[in-house]
C-alpha cells in the first residue's frame, strides 16, 4: 500500500471524517481516536454480504428493495464526500476529454463497492455488465444516462461476434440530478449496457454483484450505437411496441478515453486521497486494501 501524501494532488481534495471528529472530541495524545464507519455504509456492506450469493445468481426482489432503500437514503457524507469539495466546484475552464477517476471501497468474490468521479463533460462510454446485477447511486452532480438491453442476447455457447450488429431496446435516455433514486440493472434487463456523460462534476456509487472478473468470463465489452433506421432492411424487420425505441449496437475496441485514474480508499480512516495515480481499465478487477468494514 502506498503511503498517502501530506498534500492532495490534482484537483480532488482529501475528504473524510477526521476534521469532524476533532471538533466534537479532542483525542488524548497517548491514545489514537479511530473514526467510526457511517451507519449507512456499514448497513450497505452488511446487506450486500447477505444479498449477493455469487456467480450465476440474481438478488430476490425483496433484497433489491432492501438495497435500494439503503442507497436511496445515502448521502455523499456517508462515503466521505461533500459538495463543498473543490472537485465539485471547478473554477478552471472545462478540459477536453477529461479523465474519470475510480476508487474501490470494497472488492470481494461476490460483490464490490466503488465510486466513479466524472469531471464535467467526462464520458464512460457504452459498456456492459455480463452476468451482473448493478446498483447505481448518483451521489453528487448532474449526468446524462443512456442504457440498452439486447433484444436477443447471445447464449453462453454462442460467443458474441465483435463485428455483428445486435438489436437493442432503449431503456433510459435522460438527465438525472442528485439526489435521485437508485437505478438497478440486471444481467439481461434494466439497461445492462449503459453510458454516463457528466454535465457537471459527478460522483456515482456503484454496487456490483458479482464484480467484473476476466478470469470468470465477466470482462467488460464496449459498444457503439446506431439508429435502427440506419441499417434496417427486410431481414431485420420486427414488430415494435408503441413507444419503444431501438438501436443497433456494434462491439468496439476499448475507447481511448475509457482509461481512468485509480485512487485508493483507505479503510482505517475512511479517507479518499490521491497518494498516486495508476491507469485503470473500466471493468478491470482492482485489488482493494479493504477486506471488510
Amino acid at each position: 500500500m502506498v503511503e498517502p501524501r501530506r498534500e492532495p494532488v490534482a484537483h480532488v481534495h482529501k475528504v473524510g471524517y477526521a476534521n469532524r471528529s476533532i471538533k466534537k472530541k479532542r483525542c488524548k495524545r497517548t491514545k489514537k481516536c479511530a473514526p467510526t464507519v457511517p451507519m449507512a455504509l456499514q448497513d450497505l456492506y452488511a446487506s450486500c454480504k447477505e444479498v449477493f450469493k455469487g456467480l450465476g445468481t440474481v438478488p430476490f426482489p425483496q433484497d433489491v428493495k432492501r438495497l435500494c432503500h439503503i442507497l436511496d437514503n445515502m448521502k455523499p457524507e456517508d462515503v466521505g464526500l461533500s459538495s463543498e469539495l473543490q472537485f465539485f466546484k471547478p473554477k478552471a475552464a472545462v478540459k477536453e476529454n477529461p479523465r474519470v477517476t475510480y476508487t474501490t471501497i470494497y472488492n470481494g468474490d461476490n460483490f464490490s463497492l466503488c465510486i466513479f468521479f466524472l469531471p464535467a463533460t467526462a464520458v464512460i462510454p457504452l459498456h456492459n455488465h455480463p452476468g451482473m446485477t448493478v446498483f447505481n447511486k448518483l451521489l453528487l452532480g448532474t449526468m446524462h444516462i443512456k442504457s440498452y438491453d439486447l433484444v436477443d442476447p447471445p447464449s453462453a455457447d454462442e460467443p458474441d461476434s465483435p463485428t455483428q450488429l445486435r438489436l437493442a431496446k432503449l431503456e433510459a435516455d435522460g438527465v438525472f440530478t442528485a439526489p435521485c433514486n437508485t437505478s438497478v440493472l440486471y444481467p439481461t434487463t434494466g439497461g445492462n449496457i449503459h453510458q454516463f456523460t457528466a454535465i457537471t462534476p459527478c460522483a456515482v456509487l456503484d454496487v456490483l454483484g458479482p464484480p467484473y472478473s476476466s478470469e470468470d468470463g465477466r470482462d467488460c465489452s464496449y459498444y457503439k450505437d446506431y439508429p435502427y433506421s440506419t441499417f434496417s432492411n427486410g431481414e431485420m424487420e420486427f414488430k415494435k411496441e408503441d413507444g419503444d425505441c431501438y438501436a443497433l449496437l456494434e462491439e468496439t475496441e476499448l475507447p481511448e478515453n475509457c482509461q481512468m485514474d485509480g485512487i485508493e480508499y483507505l479503510d482505517k480512516t475512511h479517507v479518499i486521497s490521491l497518494p498516486s495515480m495508476s491507469v485503470v481499465k473500466l471493468g478491470a478487477s482492482v485489488a482493494s486494501p479493504v477486506n471488510g468494514l
